[in-house]
């Protein structure tokens, strides 16, 4: 018997002052059964960062075809491709050759080795990002995560906040490769 997803639900308000978007999104997030709390909240955080009407959550673990989200146009094209770990380099070509943008978000503390095994690999897609978020961050934020969360993301300066009314985390990018 197959295990089942876990539902998230969560309440997130974005203040982006950077990208001048202000908003409130109720999300459900299906976490696969091999998926970690960590991993849940990057993608909020990730979702965050790119917030948009369009922009949605796919089957990502429970279909190889799909990536952790994605934002399509209205003619059903993608605009964004987001990764959420360490994805091999065929699945970011894959990306880069079907969407007009991507960003990979790894988390992890062995990120730096992963980046420099496929650095060279990924070199001629020109619309790739990768960014990491430090391992001490995503652990933080990992322990925000709850079946049900209510969220504040506040962006400015390039500096980024999220809270959850209890703890607040203080999230650094570090661009690996390309930018937002």
């Amino acid at each position: 018997m197959a295990l089942k997803a876990t539902i998230y639900k969560a309440d997130l308000s974005i203040a982006d002052m950077d990208r001048n978007y202000y908003g409130d999104h109720t999300l459900t997030i299906a976490r696969h059964p091999s998926e970690t709390d960590e991993r849940v909240m990057i993608r909020v955080l990730a979702f965050a960062l790119h917030a948009d009407p369009q922009l949605a959550f796919t089957k990502d673990l429970f279909d190889v075809e799909e990536p952790a989200l994605w934002q399509k146009d209205l003619t059903g094209a993608i605009d964004l491709w987001i990764e959420v770990g360490q994805p091999d380099e065929k699945r970011i070509l894959k990306g880069a050759g079907r969407s007009s943008k991507v960003v990979v978000y790894s988390y992890s503390a062995t990120s730096d080795i992963w980046f420099k095994g496929i650095a060279n690999k990924i070199d001629r897609a020109r619309n790739v990002s990768v960014i990491n978020i430090p391992s001490e961050t995503s652990a933080q934020l990992a322990n925000m995560a709850k079946r049900n969360m209510q969220l504040q993301c506040t962006i400015q300066d390039s500096q980024i906040w999220l809270t959850d009314g209890v703890d607040t985390v203080l999230v650094e990018r570090e661009y690996l490769r390309g930018s937002l």
